[in-house]
This record gives C-alpha cells, structure tokens and sequence, in this order.
C-alpha cells in the first residue's frame, strides 16, 4: 500500500514511537551504529514514552543523559508515578508531585507531555480530577493526557471538564469503551484539535503488549491521523513492546505518513 498524504521532513506535529527505546533484533538494521539504543533510537523515530517511571523514580541526572543522546526535535513523554495514580487515586499529590517534576526537568525541552494512566477501578469524581489536574496545571507548563480505563469517564460531561482543564483524553487500543478508541478532553481552543496534543496509546490486539498491527490496520490509522488539522499535535505511541512488534510497527507507520527524519548528532541540552 502506498503512503497516507506525506508529511514533510520538517513537520513535528506527528510523533510516531514506542514506549520505551529498545531496539529489536529484527528491526536493528533500520537502527544504524553502535552508539547507546536510544540514541539509535532518536535518529530515526521522533518521540518516545518513558514508562519506568511509572514504577520507580529516576534521578535528574538520569533523565540529563538521556536528553543529551538525543537531537533536538526529539521529544518524549513521561508516565506518571504509579505512587500518585493508582496508589493514592490522585489525592494528597503535592509532594510527590513536586518531586516527580523536579526530577523530569532533567529532560529540558525534550520534556512534551505528561501521560496520566488511571486504574481501571478508578471511576471518575468531579472535585478530585478538578483539584489533581488543576495542582498539576500550577506546577507544570507542558501537555497532560490522561488515560482514564473506567466507563464513567466517556462521557460529554467529563470530556467538558476535561476540556476546561486543558487535559486531552488519551485514545487506546483495545478500546475498553467506543469513545476510548478516538482521543477526547481538550481538542484545542476551537475544539477541532489545533493547539492540542492528541495522544494516541495502542497495546496489541488482540493479545494485549504482544499482538502485531497488520498493514491494513495501521494504513487505517494513517488515515485518521490525516483529518486531524493542521496545528494538531498528534502523538502516536505503540506498546506492543512484549514481542517486539511496536517498534517494527511504528516504522512501518511512519513510513505510511510519510516521515523522513533528517539524521543529526545528539546535542546536550543547554545548561546556561
């Protein structure tokens, strides 16, 4: 199949990547020299999903490093604690958030977005996504999305309370509820995605973290990519990471959008 409309070189509205950097054996030739993976990594995709932070912390000097392998329009985003998500349900978040953030700012302007993954036991409560996302507002100037997993969250009503939070609706694949399968939230001011990122999460289907997408599905989502507007930043992270298959999965995406990323020297963030 031929490419979805092209997309220049220079464009960094569409991020296509994997969570995490591990470069595969079957996908190492597309990955060329023998420098750390993620510097591999950064010259041919343009963002990639930190997800260990999720279970554990990283200290600043970590998240330096790993902006500094990376050429300048790479750009990544970060998963939120599990400690402030899952465990505290998204109360009492000041500290550890003041924490998780000072420790992020290691990544310099590499640092996009801040990804908010909900258990799915977490049904949705006004007040307490209000003062959440509101604290994090204060304290962080990038993008928040959230992925919400319980099905009192896809609703017209919470997308509105989202949307005045400037917090976009991840969208994810299984879909555990039709309106999870297109991204929700914040859609930029006019509310037809300029301005906002629009986070797609896909996992595998049918076997979660392991299934391979096939060509038609992923010429599917090239397509959807497309209608989104100019000024929309779309965001297209693959987690089928088990297997190995999101990384040759996002190759074959990008290939379909029509990137062409121009190969260039990491270059440390400033420290002046």
């Amino acid at each position: 199949m031929g490419p979805a409309n092209a997309t220049p070189d220079h464009d960094f509205s569409t991020h296509i990547g994997t969570a995490g950097w591990s470069v595969s054996r079957e996908a190492a030739a597309s990955f060329p020299g023998e420098g750390p993976h993620l510097q591999r990594y950064s010259q041919v995709l343009g963002c990639a999903e930190i997800n260990s932070s999720f279970y554990r912390s990283h200290q600043v000097e970590v998240y330096e490093r790993w902006a500094a392998e990376t050429p300048a329009g790479f750009r990544f985003s970060v998963k939120l604690p599990k400690s402030i998500s899952h465990d505290a349900r998204l109360r009492a978040a000041r500290e550890p958030l003041l924490r998780f953030l000072s420790e992020v700012a290691g990544l310099g302007q590499r640092l996009a977005v801040v990804l908010v993954q909900l258990p799915p036991s977490l049904a949705f409560e006004d007040q307490t996504v209000r003062d959440f996302f509101g604290l994090l507002a204060e304290m962080f100037d990038c993008a928040v999305v959230c992925e919400p997993r319980h099905a009192s969250w896809f609703t017209p009503a919470v997308d509105r309370v989202l949307a005045a939070l400037r917090v976009s609706r991840v969208a994810a694949d299984p879909a555990r509820w039709p309106a999870a399968a297109r991204p929700g939230g914040w859609l930029g001011p006019g509310g037809d995605g300029r301005g906002a990122v629009l986070y797609y999460r896909w996992h595998g289907a049918p076997r979660m973290y392991w299934s391979r997408y096939q060509p038609e599905w992923l010429q599917d989502q090239a397509r959807e990519l497309q209608t989104w507007p100019d000024g929309a930043h779309r965001w297209c992270i693959f987690d089928n990471t088990a297997s190995g298959a999101a990384i040759s999965n996002a190759l074959q995406l990008q290939a379909m959008m029509g990137i062409q990323r121009q190969r260039n020297e990491p270059q440390a963030r400033s420290t002046e």
